[in-house]
Parts: C-alpha cells; sequence; structure tokens
C-alpha cells in the first residue's frame, strides 16, 4: 500500500519536481517512499529476524502491534500533512513516529543487549540508534515548518535524508543481510568475514561525520564522512561478491534482484559525485542531480525489499498454513515455499521496479516530468503485482483447506483444485 501510494504521489509531484526537487509535493512523495515503504518493510524485518540473530524474543508482541499502527499512522499523515500544508496533521504525524519510536527501542533494547552474536548484532544496535536520530531530526524538522526557527535549505534536508538512508535502513540491511546471505545463497565465506564487520562499523561513524557536515556546512567534515561512509558500503559490496562466489545455490531471480539493487547504490554514489561537482556553478542541476542520487539509494534499498519479500514472505505464509493444516500443493506434493507465488509475475515484478527505480532517477536528474511520473506508475504496478502474487495462492489454498488425516478426501480436494 505504501508503494502504490508513493508511486501515485510522484505521478502527482513530478511537474514540482522538475522545478524544486524540494517542493512540498516532493517531500511527500519521498516521504511515502521511506516512511510508508521503506521503513515499514524494515520495521518488519527486525521484529522478524531480531529474535533470530540474537537468540532472544522480543519484550512483548502487543508492543509489536502497537508499533505498528502507531507507525501506520505517522508513514500516512506526514506525507499527507506535508502534501496539503496542513501543520497540524504533520504534528499529528510527528507525535506517532515518536511513539513508534519509542515503543520499537522498548520491544527490542532486551534482544540487541545479547553479546556475542557478531556483526549483525552490532549493525542493528547502530540502526536502532540511527532511527532514533532520524526521528529526533524529524521532530525539529515538523516544529520548525511553523516555528521558522532557522533556514531548511536543501543542504538541511540532505543531512537529515543521509541519517535515514544510511545510518537507519541501509544499516539495517548491511547487518540482516550477514545473517540471510548465507542462508538464501547458501553460502559458506571462509574467514573471518571482515568485510562485513568493517561495514557495521563504517558505515554509521561515515553518517556520523558526513550529516553534521551538511548541516552546519563544514566541508572537510563532510568529505571525511564520506571517505568512511564509502568504505563501509564498499565492504558491504565485497560482502556480498564474497558471498556469490561461494554460494551453492544455482542463480535465480533472488540473486538478479540483489545484485541489481547492489548496482543502484553505485549509481547513488556516481550521481551523488556528479551533484557535488556540478552544483557550484549550476545550483538547480546539482539539486536534480542530487535528488537523482537520494532516488538511486532509495531503490538500492527498494530492489532489494521487494527481493527479499519473494523469498520471507513465502516463509511465513508456509507456517501459518501448515498451522492451519495445509502440508499439500494443488499437485498433492508436500508443500513447498515456491508453490506460494507465480515465478512469472515474480519476473514481471522485477522488471517493473527496476524500470521504475531507472525511470524516476532519469527524470529527476534531467527535470522531465513525464520519467519522474513514468517511475511513479510502475511503483504502482509494482506494489499491486506484489500484494496480489505474494498473498492469492496462499489464501486460495486456506480456504479450500481440508482437515489432515483423511487422505482419500484430501487427495481429491488438490485434485479438484489442481484442475
Amino acid at each position: 500500500m505504501g508503494l502504490v501510494a508513493c508511486g501515485a504521489a510522484w505521478v502527482w509531484a513530478a511537474n514540482a519536481a522538475a522545478s524544486d526537487p524540494t517542493a512540498d509535493r516532493v517531500v511527500a512523495a519521498a516521504h511515502l517512499g521511506m516512511l510508508a515503504t521503506l521503513s515499514m518493510g524494515v520495521l518488519g524485518a527486525l521484529h522478524q529476524f531480531t529474535p533470530v540473530v540474537t537468540g532472544r524474543p522480543v519484550r512483548s508482541v502487543r508492543l509489536a502491534y502497537a508499533t505498528f499502527a502507531s507507525w501506520l499512522g505517522a508513514a500516512w499523515l506526514l506525507p499527507l500533512g506535508f502534501a496539503t500544508e496542513h501543520e497540524a496533521v504533520v504534528e499529528a504525524g510527528g507525535g506517532l513516529a515518536a511513539v513508534a519510536v519509542l515503543l520499537l527501542v522498548t520491544n527490542l533494547s532486551a534482544s540487541l543487549a545479547a553479546r556475542g552474536k557478531g556483526s549483525p548484532v552490532v549493525g542493528l544496535r547502530f540502526a536502532l540508534g540511527g532511527f532514533v536520530a532520524t526521528a529526533c531530526f524529524g521532530v525539529v524538522y515538523v516544529a520548525d515548518r511553523r516555528g521558522n526557527w532557522f533556514d531548511l535549505s536543501g543542504h538541511v534536508v540532505l543531512a537529515h535524508a543521509t541519517i535515514g538512508l544510511f545510518a537507519w535502513l541501509g544499516l539495517s540491511y548491511v547487518a540482516v543481510a550477514e545473517k540471510l546471505w548465507p542462508m538464501f545463497f547458501l553460502a559458506h565465506v571462509p574467514g573471518r568475514r571482515l568485510p562485513g564487520r568493517v561495514a557495521v562499523w563504517a558505515t554509521p561513524l561515515g553518517v556520523a561525520l558526513l550529516s553534521p557536515g551538511l548541516l552546519i556546512g563544514l566541508p572537510p567534515l563532510a568529505y571525511a564522512g564520506v571517505g568512511i561512509l564509502a568504505v563501509g558500503l564498499g565492504s558491504h559490496l565485497l560482502s556480498l561478491f564474497a558471498h556469490t562466489r561461494h554460494r551453492r545455490r544455482a542463480p535465480d531471480l533472488h540473486l538478479l534482484f540483489v545484485v541489481t539493487s547492489a548496482l543502484w547504490l553505485v549509481t547513488g554514489a556516481a550521481l551523488a559525485l556528479a551533484a557535488s561537482i556540478v552544483i557550484g556553478h549550476d545550483h538547480h542541476r546539482g539539486t536534480t542531480l542530487a535528488a537523482a542520487a537520494v532516488a538511486a539509494f532509495g531503490g538500492w534499498l527498494l530492489e532489494t525489499l521487494v527481493g527479499h519479500a519473494h523469498k520471507v514472505v513465502p516463509f511465513i505464509a508456509w507456517a501459518s498454513l501448515r498451522s492451519h493444516g495445509v502440508d499439500k500443493n494443488p499437485a498433492g506434493k508436500p508443500l513447498m515455499f515456491s508453490d506460494l507465488y507465480d515465478r512469472r509475475w515474480a519476473v514481471v515484478t522485477y522488471a517493473a521496479v527496476t524500470a521504475g527505480i531507472a525511470s524516476l532517477c532519469g527524470g529527476l536528474a534531467a527535470a522531465t516530468p513525464v520519467l519522474t511520473a513514468l517511475g511513479g506508475g510502475l511503483f504502482v504496478v509494482t506494489g499491486l503485482i506484489v500484494a496480489a502474487n505474494l498473498s492469492t495462492v496462499p489464501l486460495h489454498m486456506l480456504s479450500t483447506r481440508v482437515p489432515l488425516g483423511d487422505p482419500v478426501t484430501e487427495t481429491a480436494a488438490y485434485q479438484g483444485l489442481s484442475r
């Protein structure tokens, strides 16, 4: 739902983005992507994987539901308030976001206190801190819209985006990937896996220097942050290369999603470099390139979120179906994860989300509204296909389930379903 709304918002904001990438419509579209899509997905992943990585449960499932509800309200009220310029709506969304952050920290802190669990836990601790820092920055941003305490110019917004993109969303992926890649690729990387450790330490350190450097306009501090952040993200790419090199699973669509995601990270770095070179003598062109860089970095996370959803959601649905007595596919064979979605539609999803990211980046960089709107439209298509593809088959199986222990009735039912 968040991705569909984000795509629709980009269609609506396409003309405004061509003239001013920091306009309220553009900010609303970006927040639907960062909050309602990426952050919602990452929050779900943290509740799923933190107990797996740490070996400790969250404090309370009820707190998890409360976190979901408060973040859902924040993720939609904030962009709606930006788009309509209703400050009361923005403030309500900011208040709900603060509640969600408080609940998340309370719920996950006990799990993340586990010691001796390696770089994934270290990275998740830093990511939780990045989430808090992003929220605190956002609270000031929300308050300033009514108070006008300081000049909320492009470099200030970029300082805020840097924390959210890399110290919160990106670092969460970097940390969790060190646990997921060995499982999904069937990869055993020999040695101490140094690139993964460097990634989870260098990435937050780089952001800790880059964001203040952008905020107060101190180029040496910002450049130092960029250098350290590049080391962290480069180490993440080296870790990906090592896992793909030592994988024992044949190349598949999931690998294509992950590799394409890494290419968007490289593309974002190239666009950011181009923006820093150009902005000195052509401010508008530099601003559009910077906006395209943020879109590419968001594409890095969106591509991998959609790709991993095709692994993780069937796993969750499989467990749920088994608990309801469904353990066979329509052909009467043991139920597998791949039975729970259509792989042909997954290929269409890959094409749609990749083309959508490319179109959005191109539209923002070249200030071309048609390309920006096309990217938004492809995001709408992606969201609808993913929702249908990952839910239709499990729901149909659940609605046609039969009690276990009656092989004749069960076989007849699945043969009918197969026909």
